[in-house]
């Protein structure tokens, strides 16, 4: 599987672009600010059909420009896939799969698996919860379309529910309440158990991928699913349960305070924390073992590696770590941005960046 061409008009800094990359390993290289890493964004999109920099829509339109529109065609064994985006300054976007609006928008990520290695990726490590929880609802929804779209549905129910205790709070209707638990806690425990298992299927790759970038005789990395709530073997009830001992916290806080929209998936290294315990080079190397891990088990699911970016990589990371990260990704198609052409240790298509054009 890989990406044959794409197409873009008013995306970011690009008027008008038409790239067709080779199928391996594609290195852009050019000056900081000339959007290499906006490129990337845009191929990002065509699978997460959202920005990887967690940009909201209208920062994707070109400045002045009414619509930003992308176009990408996947080669794949069951023929093209044909994905097509228009994303107006103001409004609704529309998408277009093979012509067809898709049943469900997290279809496509299953369709075009993906994965991108950032430069602050190691926020994923260090940040709070949000960006783990993220991490783990992305790898799931590319192996499973119900996963993100139960999140989807779930995030929507939290809104709702959260509305309604800041618009009434303590005289909130508590027959209406109850119904928002109940459909809250069936989404939410829909969408833990897919987190749990999705996050039982990363544990080994963790592991190796922690060990060939930080060393065979570097200490274990283990991750766990961290719920105070989930005292039982169903998370839906253990959730309905919650959700019914924190009313009155929830009612005098105005929001919904217990559900996996706070959990927090735990790393550690040796039994320790690796938010707090870990060097920086070590929450480096964990940072790396968490996309390592998500392009094995990716590559497992499906039979075929996932389209890989590498923004900016091999700039932040010394010898050792950029040799471990070599061993074990570049299969499939890879694309690989850098400000310098001596920094990308890898043989394959050059491209070259500048004034909103690739040649």
């Amino acid at each position: 599987m890989h990406l044959k061409w794409l197409e873009l008009r008013d995306f970011r800094s690009y008027e008008r672009l038409e790239f067709t990359p080779e199928p391996g390993l594609n290195v852009l290289i050019g000056d900081n600010g000339s959007g290499k890493t906006n490129v990337l964004e845009a191929i990002g999109y065509l699978s997460r059909l959202g920005s990887f920099r967690g940009a909201p829509e209208a920062a994707l339109v070109r400045v002045d420009a009414p619509t930003a529109v992308l176009r990408g065609g996947v080669e794949r064994e069951a023929g093209e896939l044909r994905v097509e985006v228009e994303i107006p300054a103001e409004g609704r976007r529309r998408i277009l799969v093979n012509g067809k609006r898709p049943r469900r928008n997290s279809d496509v990520a299953v369709e075009v698996p993906l994965v991108a290695f950032l430069p602050d990726d190691l926020d994923v490590v260090k940040r709070g919860p949000g960006l783990r929880r993220d991490y783990l609802d992305e790898v799931a929804g590319q192996i499973t379309p119900a996963a993100g779209a139960d999140r989807t549905e779930y995030e929507k129910i939290v809104r709702q529910r959260n509305r309604l205790l800041r618009d009434e709070g303590h005289n909130a209707d508590p027959v209406i309440l109850t119904v928002w638990d109940e459909r809250l806690a069936d989404l939410g425990g829909r969408l833990v158990s897919a987190r749990m298992s999705t996050l039982e299927r990363l544990e080994s790759h963790l592991a190796a991928g922690y060990r060939a970038v930080a060393g065979m005789d570097s200490e274990q990395l283990s991750a766990r699913y961290e719920a105070w709530w989930l005292q039982s073997a169903d998370p839906a009830a253990a959730l309905l349960a919650a959700l019914g001992e924190r009313r009155r916290r929830d009612l005098d806080q105005r929001t919904t305070t217990v559900g996996p929209h706070r959990d927090d998936i735990g790393l550690y290294l040796g039994g320790r924390p690796a938010r707090t315990h870990a060097s920086q080079g070590e929450q480096r190397s964990v940072a790396l073992a968490l996309r390592i891990a998500a392009f094995s088990l990716l590559e497992d699911r499906h039979g075929r590696p996932p389209i890989l970016l590498l923004d900016d990589v091999f700039s932040e990371l010394d010898v050792g770590r950029s040799a471990g990260v070599l061993e074990l990704l570049p299969r499939g198609q890879v694309f690989v941005t850098s400000a310098r052409e001596d920094e990308v240790p890898l043989a394959g298509r050059r491209w070259r960046v500048e004034k909103g054009a690739i040649r």
